[in-house]
Formats: C-alpha cells, sequence, structure tokens
C-alpha cells in the first residue's frame, strides 16, 4: 500500500445540473476510504449560459481556443467550484489543510474524439489560487494524444471499487447513467473493458423539457405514464454505433431528441427510457463475458422506469441489476468520488486510462498539475 492522500473531487457532468463534490482518502491503488458528498445545483440562469458555451463551442478548432462568451463562462464555472469546495469544508467541519489534492474536472462543452479534440471548461490555476490547495486538471487530454478516445475515465475507479462490493460475484459490470451513459466490465481475472453504451438521461432531459418546461423526469414518473412507441425506439437502436466494431466515446450531440410529431409527452418519456435502458444491454454485447451482475450509477439509477426495464432486459441473460446504494456505494458521489482518485494516480504518475477502456496504445496517466500561488 502506498502513501494515502486526501482529495477532493469536482465533477460537472454532460446534464448541465450541477457540481458535485466528494472526498476520498487513497493510495491511488485498491484502497479507498469514501467520505462526505455534496451536490451543489446550478441555478436556471448559468445552466442557460452552459447551454450558451455548448453552442459557442461548435466553433472551437483548437483545444485552447475560447470564442465568443466562453472565456468569461470558463472564469465564472471555476469560480462557482471555488465556492463550492469551500461550502463542503465548511458543512463537513474540515480544514482546508487537510486537503492534499483537487481533481477538478470541469464542463465539457465539445468531445470530438475522431478529431483527437476535447474541451472542458475549468481553469486549474485559478482554481488552485481560489481554493489554496494544489488542483489537477484537464486528465483527459493526454489519452487522445496516445491515440485514445479522452473517455471514459472513471474505470480505473470502478476496479478499485470492484472488490469491496458485498456478495458480488465476478464479472461485474459498473454502469453510470449521465447525460450519457457508460459501462465499466471487471473480469474475474481482473481485466477492465470500459466504453460509453449510449444515450442516458440527455434525451429523456431535451424531450420533457421541450414538451414539458421541466428540467427532467423526476423518477421516470413522467415515463410511468406512458408507453414504448417500437417504432421510435427501433430508430435509435438501430444506429450503427451499437454495432460497430470499435467503441468510440459519445458527445451529446450524437444522438438527437424525437421530433414533436413522433410522440406524445408520456410515450416519448417512456420510449426513451427504454432506450436508454435497452442501449446499455444492446453494447454489453460487445463485453468480453455477459456480466453477472450491473451495478447501476448516476442520475439515472433514480428513473423508477429505466431501472424496470433494465432489470426485465438482463434476468433474460440471467444477469442481477443493482444500484450503487445496493452495493454499499454512493450512486450520485461516484464520479466526483473518481475525479479526487484519479488526481492521486496522476500525481504520481500512474496510469489513468488503458488500451481496453479507452483504446489508447498503451496505459498512460493524465492531467496538470495547478499549484496554488
Amino acid at each position: 500500500m502506498g502513501k494515502m492522500r486526501t482529495a477532493i473531487g469536482l465533477m460537472s457532468g454532460t446534464s448541465m445540473d450541477g457540481i458535485d463534490v466528494a472526498l476520498v482518502r487513497t493510495d491511488g491503488l485498491a484502497a479507498v476510504e469514501r467520505g462526505p458528498f455534496l451536490g451543489v445545483p446550478y441555478d436556471p440562469a448559468f445552466r442557460d449560459r452552459l447551454k450558451l458555451a455548448l453552442e459557442q463551442a461548435k466553433s472551437i478548432r483548437q483545444r485552447n481556443e475560447r470564442p465568443g462568451e466562453l472565456a468569461a463562462i470558463e472564469r465564472e464555472l471555476t469560480l462557482r467550484h471555488a465556492t463550492a469546495v469551500t461550502e463542503f469544508l465548511e458543512r463537513n467541519s474540515l480544514d482546508r489543510s487537510s486537503i492534499d489534492l483537487i481533481g477538478f474536472h470541469g464542463q465539457t462543452v465539445l468531445h470530438r474524439p475522431d478529431e483527437a479534440l476535447t474541451v472542458q471548461l475549468g481553469d486549474g490555476p485559478l482554481l488552485a489560487k481560489e481554493t489554496g490547495v494544489a488542483v489537477v486538471y484537464d486528465m483527459r487530454a493526454n489519452d487522445m494524444l496516445h491515440g485514445g478516445q479522452g473517455a471514459p475515465l472513471v474505470p480505473a475507479y470502478h476496479a478499485a471499487l470492484a472488490g469491496t462490493i458485498r456478495n458480488a460475484r465476478l464479472p461485474v459490470c459498473f454502469v453510470n447513467i449521465g447525460g450519457i451513459s457508460n459501462v465499466t466490465y471487471v473480469g474475474v481475472d481482473g481485466a477492465v473493458v470500459a466504453y460509453d453504451s449510449g444515450p442516458g438521461n440527455t434525451l429523456i432531459d431535451q424531450w420533457v423539457e421541450t414538451h414539458a418546461g421541466i428540467p427532467f423526469d423526476q423518477g421516470g414518473m413522467v415515463a410511468s405514464e406512458g408507453r414504448v412507441i417500437s417504432e421510435l425506439a427501433d430508430r435509435y437502436l438501430s444506429n450503427p454505433f451499437f454495432t460497430a466494431e470499435k467503441r468510440r466515446s459519445l458527445d451529446r450531440n450524437d444522438f438527437q431528441p424525437p421530433g414533436g410529431k413522433d410522440a406524445e409527452l408520456a410515450d416519448g418519456a417512456r420510449t426513451l427510457a427504454y432506450v436508454a435502458a435497452a442501449s446499455i444491454i444492446k453494447s454489453a454485447g460487445h463485453l468480453p463475458v455477459t456480466p453477472a451482475l450491473y451495478v447501476i450509477c448516476g442520475g439515472g439509477r433514480l428513473n423508477r422506469t429505466i431501472m424496470r426495464d433494465l432489470s426485465d432486459l438482463a434476468a433474460r441473460q440471467n444477469a442481477g441489476v443493482i444500484s450503487a446504494e445496493e452495493a454499499g456505494f454512493n450512486g450520485d458521489a461516484m464520479e466526483a468520488e473518481a475525479w479526487g482518485y484519479l488526481a492521486v494516480r496522476s500525481l504520481q504518475r500512474l496510469p489513468l486510462t488503458f488500451p481496453g477502456t479507452t483504446g489508447v496504445r498503451e496505459p498512460v496517466t493524465g492531467g496538470i498539475l495547478a499549484e496554488p500561488q
């Protein structure tokens, strides 16, 4: 066991709903002690600013470009993260000096793996200056320089957690249902395979926001009153993404929400919930062995309609489905925890990504260290 470090992980995901803050103590290897968690929601006005950032980022060709409002939005985003760290420390009666490191994901505004281009808004040096804590940021770029897709990065953390699940049979598959869903397979032999598996909450969020003026379908309530429109579901599930030989990482724009004439509100939400579940099972067909257990993380695990569909589909493979909480974890905290864990690995120059996770040519580390000034 190596030296234990205390790290805060900060995650702002594709659903753009807020900042997740989590604490981990780890040696960057198998030793992981999970600490408290805090979710800090964005107000609607700032969410609109982030949507503007997505639009303006489409013109970026070099990853350090910040056209239009992007530089101002990046600064505001970073300062909001600094405030979130302060709130987290105060709420949990933690001393700033007890934190060795912050792992800062930032906000992805552009991800084009085929062009080796990924852009996360987030000013690491500014965050280090504001918090007085060393910050590791920009953890995806080095993977792309070495032929990887730049995603997913959480699998290294999933692999560390796999051995701690109560009564679990391997192989186990961690599923993160965020805006985009991704899977991490941990085999009996410890092999790790990971990739994006398809649309998660993004299409549902866009659908209910457009048709009902609500940001997401809480608990799958809207979907629970609808029916699956097979033709619409098949249109998504026949996308070449699912059958391609090479797994590729997804941008939130790779799958578009249905048109207004495709469905009524509840039927659209119901169909997209089914698509979210079926995408996972369909993509799991590319794994070395069918998992014995799926552990569901991310916001999608709170959508009961998705979870029911996932359980029904997995049962046909004799596989179980449990939430992160049933496995002994905090499903809201896992991605933020992972960013803290990865920051410690980065500090030690340990690999963050592997050929089986991002398609990188060889295991590589990543991240840039910003010391407080």
